[in-house]
């Protein structure tokens, strides 16, 4: 009907009767929307892809409620059809299904760091008991036998490997520490990759000297952990004396005792 030429313009009659408009449901279907079917079969394919790639990040966390998100995520379904009338997308189911999984899994990831975090506290506060106590089986345990450390008792030079330590061990802390409490004030760890991690805070010790006085020792520490055969160790450490004592070290006040 749009052609310019009027001998070769066909009628209206002749319009109606042809199969594009007479069976438009039938031919229109499979002429026009094939191209629009095969892009949305595309399309849940990768709605499909990217949903799998999320549930198995979260299966690899090894949480047990991940077992839910990845049913979920495998059981969201695009239903595809040629049919004029049921060509569709099932968009509110998906989006829930994705929002579900989205918000698991941003609970999940959110809580991770915090347990980590908690997890690098509570081994430090072992190691410092092992130390109170005079542990050097347990110190050597928690530390890499390569411990590099900056601390007041080596006069500013950088100590590798834990002899230095056992010296204190073995002729100040093993016979001096029946009264010592000590306490992790404002620890702040910072989290780098998945296994290792830094922590500093500010650490009190209380002590009773040989005169039956209580003081307090303060020090401000950083320690550097590494995950080995899913162990932490403490790679390295620093520390620095306050001035509260003056001129001690963090030995130096147990021998006051």
């Amino acid at each position: 009907m749009l052609t310019v030429n009027p001998n070769k313009r066909i009628t209206a009659a002749e319009a109606l009767k042809h199969p594009w408009i007479c069976q438009r449901e039938r031919v229109a279907s499979v002429v026009h929307r094939q191209e629009t079917v095969d892009c949305l079969k595309k399309f849940n394919a990768r709605r499909k892809l990217k949903g799998a790639i999320l549930t198995t990040m979260l299966a690899t966390r090894n949480f047990s409620s991940r077992s839910m998100i990845t049913k979920k995520g495998e059981g969201s379904q695009v239903k595809e059809s040629t049919d004029s009338s049921s060509t569709t997308l099932e968009d509110d189911d998906v989006k829930e299904d994705k929002k579900g999984i989205v918000d698991r899994s941003t609970t999940v990831i959110s809580k991770e760091p915090e347990a980590r975090r908690q997890e690098i506290i509570k081994i430090t506060e072992q190691l410092i008991e092992a130390i109170n106590s005079g542990d050097f089986d347990g110190y050597t345990k928690i530390c890499d036998p390569h411990l590099t450390a900056f601390e007041p008792e080596a006069l500013g030079n950088l100590v590798e490997g834990i002899d230095f330590h056992k010296f204190y061990f073995e002729n100040v802390l093993g016979k001096n520490c029946k009264a010592i409490n000590t306490t992790i004030l404002n620890p702040h760890v910072h989290l780098l990759g998945e296994d290792a991690a830094c922590i500093a805070y500010v650490r009190l010790t209380q002590y009773i000297d040989k005169q039956g006085h209580a003081h307090t020792h303060q020090s401000e520490e950083t320690r550097v952990w590494h995950k080995r055969d899913n162990k932490w160790q403490n790679v390295h450490f620093h520390r620095s004396a306050s001035g509260k004592i003056s001129g001690a070290t963090t030995f130096d006040f147990i021998q006051q005792k």
